[in-house]
């Protein structure tokens, strides 16, 4: 893959991730803030103060996303995101890791 189609690929991963996340506060089903700083998406559970950080590494070509209970890397495979050391899907994954840190089952 090109790195223009990595990062058209990354952009739009971290714009539906970000949407998901505003559609469940906005539902009063989490209370979560996100921002967003070029290529890094944070994500604040208000409750706890926690974070969950997505960001893009171009050079990699992976998503990279840092939680309480660590680092894990995703690699495009097909049409998804695919974790490099344990093959789980990074939408499926970042819903059990939302609901360890809200503390609440959050489905993506």
């Amino acid at each position: 893959m090109s790195e223009s189609e990595f990062l058209a690929q990354a952009e739009a991963t971290l714009d539906a991730i970000e949407a998901a996340f505003d559609r469940l506060n906005n539902e009063d089903l989490l209370d979560v803030e996100c921002s967003r700083s070029g290529n890094v998406l944070h994500i604040e559970f208000i409750d706890n103060g926690s974070k969950i950080i997505v960001n893009s590494q171009a050079p990699m070509q992976e998503l990279w996303v840092a939680a309480k209970s660590g680092g894990f890397h995703y690699k495009r495979s097909g049409a998804q995101w695919i974790n490099t050391r344990d093959g789980s899907e990074l939408l499926s994954a970042l819903s059990a890791l939302a609901s360890a840190q809200a503390g609440t089952k959050v489905t993506l």
